[in-house]
């Protein structure tokens, strides 16, 4: 199986979810957020195909706490996106998938497309929902603006809503950044 990745994995990130992951940026999204960090990433014909397979390997190779797909959005290459979510948990790796859908439009386009409930099963955490750049917060860890959230996926699909992770919601002392112990090079 292939998929159309943005560029190569980056296998020492630590703001893309919690410990040290490997993201795998992947290529194309129709959401086009006014000020996205990554509009590169939008031309579903931009990038280059990798091998599923190609990846496992890398990932396994990798001295790291978990994956994160980005992009670009995952949602929108659905089966690759699962195949590498399920062999990265296989290796007990955990997995943040960021999309710019909510989990509820998720859970409805899950309704008609089954691998798309099967990735959610797959995934961690959910950094969900569109970039919107007058929501634009430094205050907020792992996403870029305040209506973005970082859904339990687990737990959301036991109770059927959203449930997002305490430890990161906005107003959580520990989500605020503290600039007095940024060191400024």
């Amino acid at each position: 199986m292939k998929v159309r990745l943005a560029a190569p994995i980056q296998d020492d990130s630590i703001v893309d979810g919690a410990g040290i992951r490997a993201v795998i940026w992947m290529q194309g999204c129709s959401h086009n957020c006014k000020g996205c960090q990554n509009p590169s990433t939008h031309d579903f014909k931009g990038g280059y195909l990798e091998d599923v397979d190609n990846l496992k390997e890398e990932i396994k190779a990798l001295n790291i706490d978990g994956i994160t797909l980005s992009g670009g959005d995952p949602m929108f290459q659905v089966e690759a996106s699962l195949e590498i979510a399920k062999y990265a948990k296989s290796l007990g790796l955990n997995v943040w998938c960021y999309t710019g859908y909510t989990y509820e439009e998720l859970m409805a386009i899950s309704k008609t497309n089954k691998k798309m409930l099967d990735l959610l099963n797959n995934i961690d955490a959910l950094v969900d929902g569109r970039f919107e750049l007058d929501q634009l917060s430094y205050e907020v860890v792992f996403r870029g603006s305040k209506n973005q959230r970082i859904i339990d996926v687990a737990s959301s699909l036991k109770v059927g809503k959203a449930i997002e992770f305490e430890k990161y919601k906005i107003g959580n002392t520990q989500n605020k950044a503290n600039s007095d112990n940024m060191i400024f090079i």
